[in-house]
């Protein structure tokens, strides 16, 4: 209701992008510290089972491999990502993206999935009221029907934003 998620045919491959946007009432910052990489991520989203930092570049940039649930009663089970991600500011927000990069370990539990260039900004509306739009172009791989990836898609984006705003509230 308070979030909005779309898609549209994606230019990086044969899927879709889905874009996700809505309010969160704190500041970019304190969002970003949360989205991105690191102690607070794992402990608030839903979706992920696992993290873990492979290899810290600087301050603002890691490679992370995670894995995520299975979602549709594991009509879609579970996937692990290798992720390069890098966060900074952009014009007067906050801009965390990433997208997978090549890994030879494999968690044979998972299906290795593969994110295309995504992307979090995060800009102030007002005191402590941020506008945080997400751009996701997630391959699953797999044999899974397309109506299946839009359910899950639009479902584990809206929980996002329900599951991170809760984590901010404490």
């Amino acid at each position: 209701k308070d979030v909005t998620v779309w898609r549209k045919p994606s230019a990086e491959f044969s899927g879709f992008l889905y874009k996700a946007q809505g309010f969160v009432m704190e500041t970019p910052q304190r969002i970003v510290d949360y989205i991105r990489p690191g102690p607070y991520r794992l402990e608030w989203d839903s979706l992920m089972t696992s993290m873990d930092i492979v290899e810290t570049l600087d301050k603002a940039c890691c490679v992370m491999r995670y894995t995520t649930a299975g979602q549709l009663w594991n009509i879609i089970s579970p996937r692990e990502f290798v992720d390069f991600s890098y966060t900074t500011e952009y014009q007067n927000g906050l801009l965390s993206c990433g997208v997978s990069v090549p890994y030879d370990e494999h968690k044979h539990s998972c299906v290795r999935g593969f994110n295309h260039p995504c992307g979090w900004f995060c800009v102030p509306v007002e005191e402590s009221r941020s506008l945080l739009t997400g751009y996701i172009q997630t391959d699953l791989r797999g044999l899974i029907p397309q109506t299946a990836v839009d359910t899950a898609m639009a479902s584990s984006l809206t929980n996002f934003y329900t599951d991170l705003r809760t984590a901010l509230k404490t």
